[in-house]
């Protein structure tokens, strides 16, 4: 009984011990909260460290869309307006889904249209493709839509858009931006400030989101005092010389 009693407090004692460097561990710091619109409605997410305007920006739309998703083509007009009226950044990003057949060939023709013509002409693109979604069945469908896009723009059509793979690969790394969210559905429409971020799942409640984010940012900024004048100096006039006898 004796032997089992210290056998027992050695097992204690090296599971406590065990435990002390994670207690000793600094907690780590708590991901930024998450709200949606309507409230209660927003997906759990892996890795939410994305979800924040550029670089000088207060407020932002962030969007990951699968170009064949209904309920995509659908949110890409009114967050597009959303963002033209509040003049805030759109952070687009692509995410194919892999049951989709021609999603990713379009996809491909958007980033060519964007980095050889322009981004405007690459939303017009994509505008034109979500507009035709529903009768748009196989890759055969979506070349020939793509045609008529170029003729009607007065654009030479490459034989092969993607010769080396660098649009596919941009396509890739947005598909794993999607990944390290944990991203299940598309569209994912965000707006997010850089304190916290709002998951919209009705686009309907884009407008009023993108209001209540800018009244918080606005109570939030630094009320500037505006600096006193200083009091102008008198100059002194200059002694006058003693006249001499």
């Amino acid at each position: 009984m004796t032997e089992m009693k210290r056998l027992r407090s050695v097992v204690v004692a090296a599971a406590v011990a065990m435990t002390l460097p994670f207690a000793a561990a600094p907690l780590t710091a708590p991901l930024m909260a998450q709200r949606s619109a309507p409230a209660g409605t927003g997906e759990t997410f892996k890795d939410t460290s994305m979800l924040k305007p550029p670089a000088g920006a207060k407020i932002a739309i962030f969007e990951l869309s699968d170009m064949e998703c209904p309920a995509c083509a659908h949110a890409f007009p009114i967050v597009h307006a959303a963002a033209e009226h509040y003049n805030i950044p759109l952070m687009l990003h692509d995410f194919p889904l892999q049951y989709h057949m021609w999603s990713l060939d379009a996809m491909i023709w958007a980033r060519y249209l964007q980095d050889k013509v322009s981004p405007k002409t690459a939303d017009e693109y994509r505008g034109a493709v979500f507009a035709a979604q529903i009768s748009i069945e196989n890759k055969d469908d979506l070349q020939t839509l793509t045609r008529r896009f170029f003729l009607s723009h007065k654009l030479q059509m490459p034989f092969v858009p993607d010769p080396t793979g660098q649009f596919k690969k941009e396509v890739e790394a947005d598909r794993a931006l999607g990944e390290r969210l944990g991203l299940q559905f598309t569209p994912l429409i965000v707006v997010c400030t850089q304190h916290e971020w709002v998951h919209v799942t009705d686009v309907s409640l884009l407008y009023q989101t993108i209001d209540e984010l800018e009244a918080k940012v606005a109570a939030e900024a630094p009320v500037k005092k505006s600096a006193s004048t200083p009091a102008k100096k008198t100059a002194t006039p200059p002694a006058k010389k003693a006249s001499q006898p």
